[in-house]
């Protein structure tokens, strides 16, 4: 950049290969950390660190000692030191969804099963950081929770918003249109009238001491009270957080751990009904899955019998258990998928006779015959009464059915019915099978990976079904097996299933089949325990089904569980078992038939499966032999496989017997890798040995390895076990590492082997279980473990652990010491201070550790080998120190020191998932302090030294690994860079805060080592990002900052000092510009004391250094950074105090200065509104593409006032096309969240220590605060409602991209118009620039629409199918905040503004500033305000003139038009507060402009123009408004009783007056608003009429150049933008006469013939130094050339580029003159394109430049329009109807359509015949006319079409009045026209001044006619490529037969006879030359046509050559016959000479 900001001088950026030589000098190996930090004193500070550096942090905890607290309490205080609550450690009892929890009845219980209740049972301890949700992470400002804090919002009124009063002003608008329409009604001088009106308007309210001289320090103050008062406290809750995902620093909690269950659905049956009832029948569900060939539910039994069918059974069956009762169940379904059936079967009781036989009935009987077949029946029941009565208590299978589930739930959830009901047969069609409709619901429960493969199986939101099931299949006796079910379930889905050919049995099951719900009542385990919500144990439960998923669940244990056998029979184990635990199975012969002395039932076999084999629960299929005799004594240990002696066995002991065992347990784990790790750890516990283990026994010299290796074993586990186990299994192994088992005497240290299982655990966990990640990779089972489960064990064996329910036992464990290689005399010192009471004790006290350190006698001692070893000291040793040694390890430090010290694969895996273990250390580390109460310790006492070295050492090593390995293993540097900062971001909360700092340096460090060898350092930068972002987050991130210290260059100028006294000396003794300076710049004492602030600030300014390489595409992401760090602070409800949001704020003032530095790459926000409100001068240096005017990319850095930018340097990556500016410019979005930080530090921070800062400033650095504020007042222009509308009837396609694309349209930035058109530059169809439009009513969100016309092939934003739309109620809302915001953000820069304006007058200086500050005001002027901001904005410009007078009325004369132009459009407001304001200052300033020099002239000058500027240009303009601020203005000077004896009450008056009679004029041109012809012609006339005052004219000029162009009049634009600059130059040249300017409207009649009427002739012309005469900007050189160049842009739009030719020979020799050859390249560059699209366009069909009709009015309903006529130039191809249409329509509209009448022809019309109460139009297709003499000038088409005068049209009539007639009757008249100037001209009509009228005989007539005929053969013959059909077209109707009225025919009637006129020689001579060359072109075209024509069109040819000779012949004699008269020298005398003679003599004499 040319200018270095200054404050960068003092921070030098440092020469990258310097700092690298610095960074190699500093940095080798691992950081050796600064043992003890030292304070910021000691550090010397002459030396400036570059920001590419982190600088040496703060020692915090010192820092706070020093500096003790001023206050003990309330907000300040938590400003300074964390809140002594910050950390609470919490035990929260678990949830239990069951009354009773369950547990074992029995009170023995084995160690793994205590173990196992104990974890089931215990409460959750959790660490809980009070004030977390108060971080970054949780901030309030998202999108979500941001509605909440909007409440109660002030709506803020816009005038943009309010539509005027609607009814009445419609109906006055129409009553105007009815009204006479002559334009001079009122001629410009009846003052009577409209003083009249102005006298009786009202005056809105005067501001009350407007008028009195009060001090400007006291107007100062209370504009200052006034501003402050009733202000939004929170900036950020109107600004819409950045649009970004989940932010990265947000950690959610976990989810409590609990008892898993799929989808729930319940079942409840409600009746079973068959066609004869005749005795009981028993129903069972279960669920199967096909296609895993699996039952994935045990048996659910209801019971539906009439209690009659119950009472047949009484004598056999125990009263019922309620818990038999149900009819509901829920089942669970972890896998829903296609393949699951709901199978039902159905038994009955016991009868002789097989299936078949017994089913029978239920076939052949119908209800409908019951009485037919009634005795049938009555036998069928006695007999199912005696089985009952003998066999009632067993069962035989009846008969089976299966629904498919998935077409339930699919059919339901399509009907759209509340409960559905369906009904499944078998029989007809069967409904639900054969339609096998996939489930076509979406959405699905996010079940661990949920379905494979199936389509998404929702069983949660189907609608509730009733099911009718009406048939049943019997069930075969062979084929009961599951495998033969699996099969005819698959048959089912089959539409030709086998099962259909079956006979059913009828009968009618109903069930009710829903998604069971929440919390449902009365509902039992399957363990038959009462879940919650059990009102009352009589009521009929539901029973919860156990499920058997179809596939591995992963999820922990949570509740106890003793194992459940199934297979129709479920069984409840002790939790303890033993080897005598079996099951036995006895088979018994039931006797159907009542015979004697048979028992009913005989025992025939045995057989039995042991529960434990080896300690491990036998499950899975058995096939066993059955004995045929009672086993013997103590068999159960053995199993049936095994042959016992003396036994008999069915089939000589074959496995005959097939069952299948499986176990629902939360106990057994089965899986003996598992088994065999618990049994060791509690062999450990119980100290029994040896430990069976299967068929192992281990001894207790061989237990350490057996232990070592069964936690290497637990890798090869299923992993399904371990994640049930997960708890327990974590549990077990960090006990092992935190308390040593001892084994034989000898203290084994497992820590290592822990921690490698621990790693290991936890990757298979992250590898198989994707689904269960968060954000940042960390699954949410080990999250959810560390969180509510982990604890620290308990310190002493035997005591309960601290808090409910450690990890208890008692277990043999020694403490490991540090160190293995210590004399014996320390060890001894070691025990002493062991073995004293103090439970404190953390393992080692620090003198030992120092003492051995001197022994060893180096620091860097091999550590790996110093503290690790499996066996420590020996066991005599150990006897020594009292028995066993009741301490322990610290968790925390172990894991650190495992860490640290492993390598290779493990320290891989620790690395993988390093969240883990930082996560557990954290905790351990809060739970230590917790335990030893010091959580309110000093925190540099908290933890031993060497584990401060372990983790600096660990955070150092992983630094470098992030470093080293982001470009390989991005994914997993990734994770770690997060949980590295989350472990930073914890320890904040714990450890020695400098401490922590200091770790935060060392990974900076490491970072920017790297960075500078790096060619793209984007990637490891945004790590950093991410990094800073995640420790920022904390919840006292501002506390961190010391908020409170004031910075002092802590060392005092010699370094010698001690530090302490400098701290507390250096405050008072520096110098104070010194201090301020230090507090808005990165210097190196604000970067030390806030530290975090430094960093966070440091990482903004280097990524948006314009020159930083390749790292703009992070701005997004550093400035989100700061956005939400700021929008955080703004909602916390801890800084809501305005005094510390000041302290908060200060740590962000350099800030200001960054984006001041930014100020050229912002976005330009300004682009959608330059200069409103008067033309936009462009210098349209750019218009090459067709579609108009393109503002390129050259010119809007033009006007942005930036220098084009050069090739962009190939470093930078990402560069996206549209790289503008300097550099890059930011997105709008980026640039917008910038400048919302900018106004919360401007709006927070403290005004005196702003205004210091100011007054420090240069004007340069000044100027830029103020061009930034300029921007931000464009920024956060209101959009308005409308804008929000449209914006909700575009959907865009939402990419990401475009998403970016959306914001910059929506957030007012460039309207979505000019992003359309730089994309396709040039490809679009009409884009205009609508150029003086006062802008576009609607607001300027998209600029003005209408001129936009979006191809929709072209536009990337297709309607898209997700339709955006949103409800009244939020577009109202959006409204609302938008308006909030733009009134806040608005104001902030007012209280700027002042604060600026203040410094300027404290210092007396740099008054030059003051024109900026004007600049932004009278911007925020000009843009979409509320009326709230505008009070307080019109309060501080009526300060700013009376402190500064001169200011507009000397030097800034521009800004004082642009004054006068904002308050005059604000005097029109139709809000009554924004016009008394505006008066009041309009008022004010014509009274200081008077007060200067006794008269106004400027300020009356200005406001004149400026009306006319408004009234020309404003659509919504509202005349009645005006007139009441007028009538206030004629007040406050009625009022005034200072100024009563002056003139000025009588200026006022006639300046009032004469601004009154513009306005009635606008009234008019209101009128004549929908009639394009009479609003110019009327801008005209006023134009015209002040032609005295140059400013005025060229004022109304421009407005019609801008009418023009909004009606894409390009030409006409472009001549009033020629006549605007021909009188400009006019008046130059009497200003300065220099050679090179033109000499006046002269220099321009090349251009066009009409400009002479700029030249300034007359009398009363106004010499132009007269004062307030030509000051407009535009009567200079620059204005002059700004003029040209439009008209030139213009022109080339019109497609007239020869006028652009003439232009640019004006502006040539001004830039030769001023030698600026750049702008001389352009205009070459230019004319070259102009004149090669003259080349390639040179027929003039590409441009057409226009159609002309005449038009005359008649009929007095015209008023002064009667009897005129005109020219009306139209667009080009305009038909006669469309304009006749268009003029009918508008006429028809004003008048009545039946009123007016159009007519047809072209006749002179007759006053006389036409009806008085009609208006008529006749409208006339004119053409050009040339004489002859013109067409040797008039070559090229251009010339044929530019500066016309003349028009012609033809009138056909005959002399007896028809309008046609036969071929000698008919005569015809050609009108010739007289325009008063020439096209195009600067209207589009132009009076007719003369007609003149040749009428043609018939002859003549016919003479035209040939003569056409002939040039179109002519042309079609030679016409280059030859057109074949168009050739032929031509001949035909040449040489055609049939052709009427054809050549022949003229000939015969003109030719046959020699004329009897002499006056008619010539014309009959005319005539046959022009047959004779017709018949020779006639003869060219055939002969042509011949060589064009293939062979098809061989005939076609003779037939028109047969035509062609028949035409010749008949015309031969005609042609030949001369007049002699004509040819009398030459005719020889013939014998025919006599009657020849005769003949013509006889003619002549008639």
């Amino acid at each position: 950049m040319a200018e270095r900001r200054a404050f960068a001088q003092k921070i030098s950026r440092t020469v990258a290969a310097e700092v690298r030589k610095q960074i190699s000098g500093q940095y080798s190996g691992s950081p050796q950390l600064l043992k003890n930090l030292n304070i910021v004193g000691n550090i010397s500070h002459h030396t400036t660190v570059p920001l590419t550096e982190a600088v040496d942090p703060v020692d915090l905890e010192e820092y706070l000692i020093t500096h003790p607290l001023a206050v003990d309490s309330g907000p300040l205080r938590d400003l300074i030191e964390f809140p002594p609550d910050d950390i609470e450690v919490v035990y929260s009892p678990r949830d239990c969804r069951t009354l009773v929890s369950a547990v074992p009845e029995e009170s023995e219980m084995d160690p793994h099963v205590r173990d196992c209740v104990r974890s089931y049972t215990e409460d959750w301890a959790i660490v809980i950081r009070k004030y977390h949700k108060l971080g970054t992470g949780f901030n309030p400002n998202t999108l979500d929770k941001q509605k909440e804090r909007q409440k109660g919002l002030p709506k803020q009124v816009f005038e943009s918003d309010e539509a005027p009063d609607g009814n009445n002003y419609q109906d006055e608008q129409d009553d105007l249109k009815r009204r006479s329409m002559s334009i001079d009604d009122t001629p410009r001088g009846s003052w009577a009238c409209s003083i009249f009106d102005l006298k009786n308007s009202l005056p809105d309210a005067l501001l009350p001491n407007l008028l009195d001289r009060t001090p400007n320090e006291e107007i100062d103050r209370q504009n200052d009270d006034q501003r402050k008062s009733n202000r939004h406290k929170e900036l950020f809750a109107l600004h819409p957080s950045p649009d970004e995902e989940e932010p990265i620093e947000r950690l959610s909690v976990p989810d409590v751990p609990k008892e898993h269950f799929g989808q729930r659905l319940l079942v409840k049956c409600l009746s079973l009904k068959f066609e004869i009832e005749i005795e009981p029948i028993f129903a069972s569900l279960a669920l199967y899955d096909v296609k895993e060939k699996k039952k994935i539910s045990e048996n659910f039994y209801f019971d539906l019998n009439s209690e009659q069918m119950k009472g047949l059974l009484r004598p056999h069956v125990p009263p019922a258990a309620i818990t038999t009762l149900a009819r509901s169940a829920i089942f669970s379904i972890t896998y829903p998928s296609q393949d699951v059936f709901l199978v039902i079967k159905l038994e009955k009781v016991l009868q002789q006779g097989d299936i078949g036989e017994c089913a029978e009935p239920y076939m052949i009987f119908k209800e409908a015959d019951a009485t037919k077949n009634k005795e049938k029946l009555e036998k069928l029941k006695s007999q199912a009464d005696q089985f009952c009565q003998r066999l009632g208590k067993y069962r035989m299978p009846f008969a089976w059915t299966a629904i498919h589930l998935m077409n339930i739930v699919s059919s339901a959830g399509s009907l759209e019915r509340d409960s559905t009901e369906v009904e499944i047969s078998t029989g007809e069609r069967k409904g639900s099978w054969s339609e096998r409709r996939n489930s076509s619901i979406v959405g699905r429960r996010s079940l661990e990976r949920t379905t494979s493969g199936d389509d998404a199986c929702n069983l949660t939101s189907f609608r509730p079904a009733t099911l009718t099931v009406t048939n049943f299949f019997k069930q075969e006796g062979d084929r009961l097996s599951d495998e033969d079910l699996y099969k005819f379930l698959a048959d089912m889905r089959r539409p030709s299933s086998v099962l259909r050919r079956l006979r059913p049995i009828t009968a009618q099951l109903k069930i009710d089949i829903s998604p069971a719900p929440e919390n449902p009542h009365y509902c039992l385990t399957p363990e038959l325990l009462q879940v919650k919500l059990y009102p009352d144990s009589r009521v009929r439960p539901t029973r919860e089904i156990l499920e058997f998923p179809a596939r591995d669940v992963y999820v922990p244990n949570t509740t106890y569980r003793s194992p459940d056998f199934h297979e129709e029979i479920k069984v409840k184990l002790p939790a303890t078992l033993t080897d005598h635990h079996h099951l036995l199975f006895t088979f018994y012969h039931v006797s159907c038939q009542q015979k004697q002395n048979t028992p009913l039932e005989t025992p025939v076999g045995y057989t039995w499966i042991p529960m434990l084999q080896n300690g491990r629960l036998k499950t899975g299929q058995f096939c066993l032999p059955v004995s045929l005799e009672k086993p013997p004594q103590a068999y159960s240990v053995l199993s049936p496989e095994v042959p016992l002696p003396g036994m008999k066995w069915v089939d000589n002991h074959k496995g005959v017997f097939n069952v299948e065992v499986v176990a629902v347990s939360s106990i057994h784990t089965q899986d003996p890798y598992l088994d065999k790790f618990f049994a060791l750890v509690n062999a450990l516990d119980e100290h029994m040995f040896p430990v069976r283990i299967g068929d192992m026994r281990i001894m207790e010299n061989n237990l350490e390895n057996e232990l070592k290796s069964s936690i290497s074993a637990l890798n090869s586990s299923q992993l399904e076990p371990v994640v049930r186990f997960l708890h327990l299994l974590l549990d077990k192994l960090i006990l092992l590492v935190v308390r040593p088992p001892v084994i034989a005497g000898q203290i084994v240290n497992l820590g290592q082997a822990s921690f490698e299982a621990m790693a290991s655990i936890i990757n298979r966990l992250h590898k198989n279980l994707e689904g269960n990640h968060d954000q940042h990779g960390r699954n949410s089972l080990l999250a959810s473990y560390i969180y509510y489960v982990f604890r620290l064990p308990n310190t002493y064996p035997n005591s309960p652990s601290p808090g409910p329910g450690g990890l208890g036992g008692s277990v043999h464990y020694a403490t490991m010491a540090r160190s293995a290689v210590r004399p014996a005399s320390l060890n001894l010192n070691r025990s002493r201070s062991l073995s004293n009471s103090n439970p404190d004790i953390s393992g080692t006290p620090t003198s030992p550790d120092d003492e051995v350190r001197s022994i060893i006698g180096s620091k860097a001692m091999d550590r790996s080998c110093n503290r690790m070893s499996s066996h420590t000291e020996t066991s005599s040793f150990l006897q020594t120190l009292t028995g066993r040694l009741p301490t322990k390890k610290l968790f925390h430090e172990e894991l650190a020191l495992q860490w640290v010290v492993c390598s290779g694969s493990v320290r891989e895996s620790a690395l993988q998932q390093a969240w883990f273990f930082f996560e557990l250390m954290v905790k351990s580390m809060v739970h230590h302090l917790y335990f030893n109460d010091k959580l309110d310790a000093p925190r540099k006492s908290r933890f031993p030294e060497r584990f401060m070295d372990d983790i600096a050492a660990l955070v150092s090593t992983i630094a470098s690994d992030i470093v080293s390995r982001f470009q390989k293993d991005t994914e997993m540097v990734e994770r770690l860079n997060t949980s590295l900062a989350f472990f930073l971001n914890d320890l904040l909360s714990v450890m020695d805060r400098g401490f922590v700092f200091s770790l935060i340096k060392t990974c900076y460090k490491q970072v920017s080592s790297k960075l500078y060898s790096l060619p793209n350092p984007s990637v490891l930068v945004s790590l950093r990002l991410d990094f800073l972002r995640i420790v920022c987050s904390h919840e006292h991130y501002v506390t961190l900052n010391l908020p409170c210290s004031l910075l002092t260059p802590p060392a005092s100028p010699s370094p010698s000092v001690s530090s302490a006294t400098s701290q507390s000396s250096g405050f008072s003794t520096n110098v104070q510009d010194q201090k301020i300076a230090n507090m808005f710049e990165l210097s190196v004492p604000f970067r030390q004391q806030h530290y975090l602030a430094g960093l966070v600030l440091t990482e903004l300014a280097v990524i948006l250094d314009p020159d930083a390489d390749g790292l703009f595409g992070l701005h997004k992401k550093v400035i989100n950074m700061v956005h939400n760090l700021l929008s955080s602070h703004d909602s916390d409800p801890r800084y809501s105090d305005p005094q510390i949001k000041a302290r908060v704020a200060m740590l962000y003032l350099p800030l200001i200065g960054i984006i001041m530095e930014t100020v050229p790459q912002l976005y330009d926000f300004t682009e959608t509104h330059n200069q409103r409100g008067r033309p936009i001068c462009i210098a349209t240096d750019d218009y090459e593409s067709e579609s108009g005017s393109m503002i390129s990319q050259t010119v809007a850095m033009a006007i942005a006032g930036t220098s084009v930018p050069q090739l962009t340097r190939p470093g930078s990556f990402l560069l996206t096309s549209s790289s503008g500016r300097q550099h890059t410019t930011f997105s709008a979005e980026s640039s917008r969240s910038l400048l919302i930080c900018l106004l919360w530090v401007l709006k927070n921070a403290d005004e005196t220590v702003l205004q210091k800062w100011f007054t420090d400033l240069s004007v340069l650095q000044l100027n830029r605060l103020l061009d930034l504020l300029y921007l931000c007042v464009s920024c956060f222009e209101y959009k308005g409602k409308k804008v929000f509308e449209r914006m909700n009837s575009l959907t865009f396609k939402k990419s990401k991209d475009m998403r970016a694309k959306l914001e910059e349209a929506i957030l007012g930035s460039i309207g979505a118009r000019q992003e359309m058109v730089r994309r396709s530059r040039g490809q679009l169809g009409t884009y205009t620039i609508s150029s003086p439009s006062e802008r576009s009513p609607s607001g300027s969100a998209f600029g003005s629409q209408e001129n936009l016309r979006w191809r929709k092939d072209m536009t990337h934003w297709r309607q898209n199918t997700e339709k955006l739309d949103k409800s009244r109620a939020e577009i109202e809302h959006e409204a609302l905040i938008d308006g909030n915001l733009a009134t806040e953000a608005n104001l902030i820069i007012l209280d700027t503004l002042e604060i600026v304006v203040q410094t300027v007058s404290v210092t007396e200086s740099k008054e030059s500033i003051l024109g900026g500050v004007l600049k932004v005001l009278l911007h925020s002027m000009a843009c979409n305000q509320s009326a709230v901001y505008l009070q307080h904005c019109f309060a501080t410009q009526r300060a700013l003139v009376s402190k500064f007078p001169e200011l507009l009325f000397e030097e800034e004369t521009e800004q004082c038009a642009d004054l006068c132009l904002r308050l005059l459009r604000h005097c029109s407001s139709s809000i009554s507060t924004i016009r008394s304001h505006a008066s009041a200052s309009l008022y004010l300033l014509m009274r200081q402009n008077f007060e200067i020099g006794n008269n106004f002239a400027r300020v009356k000058m200005q406001v004149t123009m400026s009306l006319s500027s408004l009234v020309g240009t404003s659509q919504n303009f509202n005349e009645e408004f005006l007139r009441r601020s007028l009538k206030t203005i004629l007040t406050y000077a009625e009022e005034d009783l200072e100024l009563r004896e002056t003139t000025f009450p009588d200026q006022v008056q006639d300046l009032v007056f004469n601004l009154h009679m513009i306005l009635s004029d606008t009234v008019k041109m209101k009128e004549h608003q929908e009639d394009p012809e009479m609003l110019i012609d009327l801008m005209y006339r006023i134009a015209k009429g002040y032609q005295t005052s140059p400013d005025l004219r060229l004022t109304w000029l421009q407005n019609m150049a801008g009418k023009h162009s909004e009606r894409s009049n390009h030409a006409e634009a472009a001549q009033c933008l020629v006549h605007s600059a021909a009188l400009v130059a006019e008046y130059l040249s009497m200003l300065e006469d220099r050679k090179y300017l033109p000499v006046g409207c002269v220099t321009f009649q090349n251009i066009s013939s009409n400009v002479l009427e700029e030249s300034a002739v007359s009398d009363d012309v106004v010499s132009p130094d007269e004062e307030g005469i030509c000051s407009g900007k535009y009567f200079t050189e620059s204005g002059l050339v700004g003029l040209l160049e439009q008209a030139a842009a213009s022109f080339s739009m019109a497609g007239m580029y020869e006028a652009v030719n003439e232009v640019y020979k004006v502006l040539i020799p001004i830039h030769e003159a001023n030698r600026d050859a750049k702008k001389l390249s352009t205009i070459h560059g230019k004319l070259q394109e102009a004149f090669s699209k003259i080349v390639h366009q040179s027929t003039g069909w590409e441009r057409m430049f226009g159609t002309y009709f005449r038009v005359g009015f008649y009929g007095t309903k015209f008023g002064d329009l009667d009897e005129q006529e005109f020219v009306y130039k139209e667009p080009a191809i305009t038909k006669l109807a469309e304009i006749s249409h268009r003029l009918e329509g508008f006429y028809g509209e004003r008048f009545g359509e039946d009123v007016v009448e159009v007519i047809k022809d072209s006749n002179p019309v007759d006053k006389c015949k036409l009806d008085p109460n009609k208006a008529y139009i006749q409208i006339t297709y004119v053409e050009p006319y040339f004489d002859t003499y013109e067409m040797k000038d008039r070559i090229t088409y251009f010339d044929k079409n530019y500066n016309l005068r003349r028009f012609m049209y033809c009138t056909p009539f005959t002399l007896d009045g028809r309008a046609h007639g036969e071929l000698h009757e008919q005569f015809k008249r050609k009108t010739i026209l007289t325009t008063s100037h020439a096209f195009p001209y600067i209207k589009t009509r132009v009076n007719v001044t003369h007609k003149e009228e040749i009428i043609l005989t018939p002859i003549e007539v016919a003479i035209e006619d040939m003569q056409k005929k002939t040039q179109e053969l002519a042309f079609a013959t030679h016409q280059d490529p030859a057109d074949p059909k168009m050739l032929q077209m031509v001949l035909q109707g040449s040489v055609g037969t049939t052709v009427n009225q054809g050549p022949l025919e003229v000939a015969q009637v003109f030719l046959s006879e020699i004329p009897s006129d002499p006056k008619l020689f010539r014309h009959h001579n005319k005539l046959r030359l022009c047959f004779k060359d017709f018949t020779k072109r006639c003869e060219d075209a055939l002969r042509k046509n011949k060589s064009l024509i293939g062979p098809d069109q061989k005939e076609y040819q003779r037939e028109l050559e047969r035509n062609y000779h028949r035409l010749k012949e008949a015309l031969q004699p005609l042609i030949n016959r001369k007049i002699p008269q004509l040819y009398k020298a030459v005719l020889p005398v013939t014998c025919h000479r006599d009657s020849f003679s005769r003949m013509s003599l006889r003619k002549m004499d008639l």
